[in-house]
């Protein structure tokens, strides 16, 4: 019977918001959080989310589209982005969390869902894109989930299966440009559809 997957509409989700995020940046600079116009990634809204870094590893939603609160039963805005994921994943999670703020990096995740009654077969991608604050300070990030189909009986917590982590020169380097590292297995192709809970402010 296969896997879901992502499909061709969850690529373009995911295409959509890093393609928006590469063109608010102007030269190695960062975009700032009040560059971000909900109407440049209409297509994507419901699958947008908003972070903020509150500690080392640790970061919570500020904005959260729909599709987030589908999965997890639950509005995410103010909750921790761990709350998404099993407890066993949380750790691994936070330590490629804080290069996304602190490098600052891209971050790229291959993602599952536990499954059980009602709970049918479910994978995921998610992207986190740096931002700066208005006034060039770090600690925000821009950043997108997709995935296929009912994601079934809420909550559903994600495992990590597979990261990529793409390290941004922000100046000039002398002679080369660092290249991303492959943590875990190469993702899965696949397919996903989602929701906002509020389109008005971003």
């Amino acid at each position: 019977k296969g896997r879901p997957g992502l499909g061709d509409k969850g690529h373009a989700v995911l295409q959509e918001v890093r393609a928006y995020w590469e063109a608010l940046r102007v030269g190695t600079a960062l975009p700032r959080r009040d560059q971000i116009d909900p109407r440049g990634i209409a297509g994507a809204l419901e699958n947008v989310f908003l972070l903020e870094r509150v500690a080392p590893g640790l970061a919570r939603f500020r904005l959260a589209g729909m599709k987030l609160a589908d999965l997890m039963g639950m509005e995410m805005r103010g909750m921790p982005l761990t709350a998404l994921f099993e407890p066993d994943a949380r750790a691994k999670l936070s330590d490629a969390l804080e290069p996304v703020f602190s490098a600052p990096s891209v971050l790229e995740l291959w993602l599952a869902a536990e499954r059980g009654l009602g709970r049918p077969p479910l994978e995921a991608r998610m992207i986190l894109l740096p931002l700066t604050g208005a006034r060039g300070e770090p600690g925000l990030a821009l950043g997108c989930l997709a995935f296929s189909g009912d994601p079934g009986r809420a909550p559903r917590r994600l495992m990590v299966a597979g990261m990529v982590r793409e390290p941004l020169v922000l100046q000039p380097e002398p002679a080369f440009a660092e290249s991303a590292t492959t943590y875990l297995p190469p993702p899965p192709r696949g397919k996903p559809l989602l929701r906002l809970v509020s389109s008005r402010s971003f």
